[in-house]
């Protein structure tokens, strides 16, 4: 794998980026610091993270994550100048009062607490890609279809002022860069407009959702980022484990479900857009696909983001070394041409069940 840039930044990262929101719920700390090693040693230098990671994320257990790989930093010395780090600052408390204390809004000074607590954890001096994980403005995210203007919020912090406080910490050296997360094509356009109108940092990354079963950032959000120069990471390119086949006979609560898997082990998942009966409907149509093509499941889904334009740096999640192997060693992988107008006639029939 050759390195890639981020947007404009200084920023060069694997094209398969390491998502650690397993560990702690999941993954113990001594299996997420084994994943670790193997992932520096398969040449993988790019993590990412967030302050309320584990998912599901529950009060007694939030930051968890950081947490363990700040442990690793300090227990292996010269792995924190190998990787580049990205974590995320929480936008409004969507239900989880132990954010804020359940604050609707996030304010400048939030940023900067909240980025010197994930420094802290982290064990670093310098975060590398620092995120805002969901727009602090009412978006249609996380399963929600339609813009609603009765629901914006005049009172909380404004583009202009969540910039400001980022630039503060890119001027403390504190961060290196910033990103997005969970955003509109509007969102990244504002984000870039009033960055270069008043000289403030500009976002290098997106970080949404996109796979099989929700390719709707190729509806607007891909040219805003292609024609600004902001970079794509993919997350959930598995679609939370719908895109493995590990559900396809059991479906996601039967007998013989995997109980390894979220979607099987936690309800609070399964009452997610990732739990739809649609979206377990679609991905039983594509892994059938990817079987009748000589492919895994996982091995058509995964190159899918691999191979796209549109895509800078996948983001994987896994609980095992021996995960991780798998999904590496599809890296390279091509789809057929065949193989992908196939894929598109399954996505203009079901479309995106997961949006």
């Amino acid at each position: 794998m050759k390195n890639v840039r981020l947007g404009q930044s200084d920023l060069h990262v694997t094209p398969i980026c390491l998502g650690t929101m397993t560990f702690g719920e999941q993954v113990s700390e001594d299996s997420a610091h084994a994943i670790l090693d193997h992932a520096l040693a398969r040449g993988v230098n790019f993590l990412d993270t967030a302050e309320i990671y584990s998912v599901p994320t529950l009060s007694n257990d939030s930051a968890t994550t950081e947490k363990i790989i700040g442990n690793w930093f300090a227990r292996r010395p010269g792995a924190r100048q190998k990787m580049v780090v990205a974590t995320k600052v929480a936008g409004p408390s969507r239900g989880m009062p132990w954010v804020r204390n359940g604050s609707s809004n996030l304010t400048p000074a939030d940023i900067v607490a909240a980025c010197d607590d994930s420094l802290r954890r982290l064990r670093t001096d310098v975060i590398d890609l620092y995120q805002i994980h969901w727009p602090v403005r009412h978006v249609p995210m996380f399963g929600m279809m339609y813009f609603d203007p009765t629901k914006d919020d005049p009172t909380v912090t404004p583009i202009h002022e969540q910039l400001e406080a980022l630039g503060q910490l890119v001027k403390a050296g504190k961060v290196r860069a910033i990103g997005l997360s969970n955003e509109s094509p509007y969102g990244v356009h504002e984000f870039v407009r009033l960055a270069e109108l008043h000289g403030l940092p500009r976002v290098a990354t997106v970080q949404n959702p996109y796979c099989l079963v929700n390719r709707t950032l190729e509806n607007a959000l891909d040219e805003t980022l292609h024609r600004l120069g902001v970079s794509l990471l993919a997350y959930s390119p598995l679609g939370f484990g719908l895109l493995t086949g590990k559900y396809d006979v059991s479906g996601f609560t039967g007998a013989d479900a995997p109980q390894d898997g979220r979607i099987a082990r936690f309800e609070s998942v399964r009452k997610q857009r990732w739990g739809r009966a649609e979206a377990l409907e679609a991905a039983r149509r594509y892994n059938a696909l990817a079987r009748e093509h000589g492919l895994t499941p996982t091995q058509m889904a995964l190159a899918f983001c691999y191979t796209k334009w549109q895509v800078t740096s996948t983001i994987i999640g896994v609980t095992s070394v021996a995960q991780l192997d798998e999904d590496v060693a599809i890296w390279g992988t091509t789809l057929s041409p065949e193989l992908l107008k196939a894929i598109d006639q399954i996505r203009w029939e079901l479309r995106d069940p997961v949006q």
